[in-house]
Order: structure tokens, then sequence, then C-alpha cells
């Protein structure tokens, strides 16, 4: 795509362009899905919605992968107990998904498993419906984190991160 269409495109969405995709009511939905999610593993689980890139990212022609990195380190996903934190990450402005899972995780769940979680939230946006989209990630990757990282009966899991979805 030409820079200045990319740049005129970020630019142009804003915080409320993702909030006519998700609505409130369904930002909390999301919101208690990872509660619900982060009571039965160790993981912790981020959603991250962004309009567009900051113009520092669109100066340099950066991707949504690196712009999904950055943010996994802004965020703190990084920074949990057991480095199995995830990141599910949408650049609005150009269709993108990503997914970043912290290292822990990484040894269980390679890239074709995440690209497997990206192509059903794909098919669901297609349709308009992104509440089930983010909340089929969720559950993607909920069923990995129980799998690898189950919390034993009675065990608790300090909540590290903020459940709620990040929108900019």
């Amino acid at each position: 795509m030409n820079r200045w269409l990319r740049l005129l495109k970020h630019r142009r969405l804003d915080e409320g362009d993702a909030r006519k995709l998700v609505d409130a009511a369904a930002l909390k939905r999301i919101e208690a899905r990872v509660a619900a999610s982060e009571a039965r593993h160790s993981g912790e689980i981020r959603v991250c919605i962004e309009a567009g890139l900051p113009l520092s990212y669109l100066r340099r022609s950066a991707t949504a992968r690196e712009r999904a990195v950055a943010m996994f380190g802004k965020l703190r996903v990084w920074d949990t107990e057991h480095n199995n934190g995830v990141l599910i990450y949408l650049l609005l402005a150009d269709h993108a998904i990503e997914i970043v899972a912290d290292r822990g995780l990484g040894r269980h769940a390679d890239a074709a498993h995440w690209q497997r979680v990206v192509a059903t939230m794909q098919g669901a946006f297609q349709s308009g419906q992104f509440e089930a989209g983010l909340s089929q990630a969720v559950d993607a990757v909920d069923a990995v984190l129980i799998q690898h990282f189950a919390l034993a009966a009675g065990e608790g899991n300090p909540n590290e991160l903020p459940d709620a979805p990040y929108l900019r």
C-alpha cells in the first residue's frame, strides 16, 4: 500500500472506531471471560485493540507484528511470574491480528497453532462478529494455558495484569 495512503488510513481512525466494533457491554463480557479463564491457570491474557499506529511507527513503515511486540512489553505481558502471558492484538487500520505468547508458553504452542487461532478470528471478523472472534481467541488461549499451566485444586492465581481489553 502506498505509504501516504497508509498514513491517512491510520490517522483517520481512533478509539471511537474501535468502540463501534466492540461496544462497552462487549468489552465487559470479554473482560469477564479473561477473568474466568485466569481463575483456571497461572497464565495472563491481555487483549489490545488499536485503531491505528502512532506516527512514529508509520514513519518507519512498521508492521502490525512490530507494534504487537512493543505492546506486549508496554502492557507488561512479558512480566508475569511464569512467563506465560499472551497478548491478543488487533490493528484495525491494517485489518491485522497478532498473537504474542511469552517464552514459557511458546515452548508448548508453536506459530502454526497461533495462526489457526488468528484464522478463526479473521473468519468471525469478516462476518462482522468482533466480540465472537475475540471470545473464541480468549477461549483458544485459555485451552492451551489450562493444558500446560492448570492450577491445582485450591491453588489461586494472583491477577498480575488487568483483565479489561486495552483500547487505543
